[in-house]
């Protein structure tokens, strides 16, 4: 949770444009409810400081009731890695080349353990996400059958059943 006690000169604006970066950061969905609760503001600030935000462009809005910040940084370099028969790996970035000794390819993994664990969670929290979404469409497709069988009987009586 954002503190919002501890910097009184801090406006709302910039703390529900921190928490929206803070939560786009880690790859998170952010909504007006996620950004009350984060923050402690009550809805109607949100609401007013989203608009702000978005009439200054500092945040977009990606579908209805979802935000992310304004782009930061650069979009990503496309990222190849060739293994080659005498143990070197190249590793490309973009226009930059490295050939990495074994030792070297094996330092590397070991520093980006930490990202690949969070890449790990986060897309797990996606998948998590997505089958939320369609599970709660088949309970209501479900729910939307059965109240249309309770008004309307198979023997065509118009009594409820």
């Amino acid at each position: 949770m954002t503190d919002t006690t501890t910097n009184p000169k801090r406006s709302t604006a910039e703390i529900v444009l921190e928490a929206i970066q803070d939560l786009h950061a880690r790859e998170q969905i952010v909504t007006r409810e996620v950004l009350a609760e984060m923050t402690g503001l009550k809805l109607t600030t949100i609401d007013d400081r989203l608009g702000y935000l978005l009439d200054n462009g500092r945040i977009r809005r990606v579908q209805r009731g979802v935000f992310v910040p304004m782009e930061q940084h650069k979009p990503a370099r496309p990222i190849s890695r060739t293994l080659c028969p005498d143990g070197t790996t190249v590793l490309e970035i973009g226009e930059a080349v490295m050939i990495l000794t074994p030792r070297e390819s094996r330092m590397l993994g070991e520093v980006m353990t930490g990202a690949a664990q969070q890449f790990v969670a986060i897309e797990i929290g996606h998948e998590g996400a997505r089958l939320n979404a369609v599970l709660s469409a088949q309970v209501s497709d479900v729910r939307r059958e059965l109240r249309q069988l309770q008004e309307c009987p198979p023997d065509g009586r118009a009594e409820p059943v």
